[in-house]
């Protein structure tokens, strides 16, 4: 069976946009899902699961490049995040038929192909996943830096939000 990302691969011709996207940290059903989904809506930027995207030159679908613990919304690995301890962690490649509409900005293009960059980038990347050692903003940050060559990508989106 032929891979998610194999089968994008082929479709990819020309320069890829890059994009970083914010969503709301996952978190277990009731007040603690409450409580994520409020931080994201207040614009929290600490508060919030940061993932690459890129899109095909082609018109179709984008792809997602994503790294999180690999239960987020079990309670335990949440205590265990926010106590500094390493938990298994989860690299993910989805399909998104769209780009997210809000909290999505367009950070670059790939002179090469995109796809593969981030392919091999994932196969290195270590999943023992630790806030503020080796999280979302760390993977989302290195891929970007592998993909259009900026450092800190995060750093210059989060001071651009604070100028306006």
């Amino acid at each position: 069976m032929e891979s998610l990302v194999s089968k994008t691969r082929r479709m990819v011709r020309g320069r890829e946009e890059v994009y970083v996207a914010a969503m709301p940290l996952r978190a277990s059903k009731g007040p603690p899902q409450l409580l994520m989904s409020a931080a994201y809506s207040l614009n929290i930027w600490d508060l919030q699961h940061f993932m690459v995207i890129i899109k095909p030159s082609s018109p179709s679908q984008v792809l997602v490049f994503d790294f999180q613990p690999k239960d987020p919304e079990d309670i335990y690995v949440a205590l265990a995040v926010l106590s500094g301890r390493a938990v298994p962690g989860a690299v993910l490649v989805r399909k998104l038929k769209r780009l997210p509409r809000s909290k999505c900005w367009l950070v670059g293009y790939a002179e090469a192909d995109a796809v593969e960059i981030a392919s091999e980038f994932n196969k290195k990347w270590e999943t023992d996943l630790r806030i503020g050692v080796n999280d979302c903003r760390d993977y989302t940050n290195g891929l970007v830096r592998r993909l259009i060559g900026e450092e800190d990508v995060l750093k210059r989106l989060r001071n651009q939000g604070s100028e306006r």
